[in-house]
């Protein structure tokens, strides 16, 4: 699988970015915090895509939050290439970035219902344990928070 650093505006990724902000909206509504196009094209946000054999297997971003905390932002795997390891791919080159960047830790937000459970095995699987809200977010009956401290992955 190859990762590349991509734009969020770019054609190829609006279906499957469009696809992305729909489903969350279907189930958390206003809670949902997804960035769109514009979000994931901010200056403190880094936005990748993975590929398969030429084809869009998902995305991921990364959001500096100050010099040694970064945010996790809009994992998603295609839905033609779950269960292909695309989401682990793009979650293992987040980790390591924050890692090149100096991080001391990484955190995110997600939601609670059955479509993110995929997802928060994935994040456990990697080390991500449960923390309070960080940054500018509300707790509430929709989301969840995790946070990995990469000072103690060792590498």
């Amino acid at each position: 699988m190859e990762i590349r650093q991509d734009d969020p505006k770019a054609a190829h990724v609006a279906d499957l970015l469009a696809h992305h902000l729909e489903e969350l909206r279907s189930v958390m509504g206003e809670h949902a915090q997804a960035l769109d196009a514009s979000g994931l094209s901010a200056a403190s946000v880094t936005f990748w895509t993975a590929w398969q054999d030429g084809v869009l297997a998902g995305f991921g971003a990364l959001k500096q939050l100050d010099e040694t905390h970064g945010e996790l932002k809009s994992m998603r795997a295609a839905p033609t290439a779950r269960r292909t390891g695309a989401g682990r791919t793009i979650l293992n080159h987040i980790i390591a970035e924050g890692r090149k960047r100096g991080y001391a830790r990484l955190s995110l937000e997600t939601g609670t219902a059955p479509l993110h459970e995929p997802a928060v095995a994935l994040y456990r699987s990697a080390g991500f344990v449960s923390c309070a809200p960080f940054a500018d977010y509300q707790a509430s009956p929709h989301n969840q928070f995790m946070s990995l401290e990469l000072s103690r992955l060792g590498m």
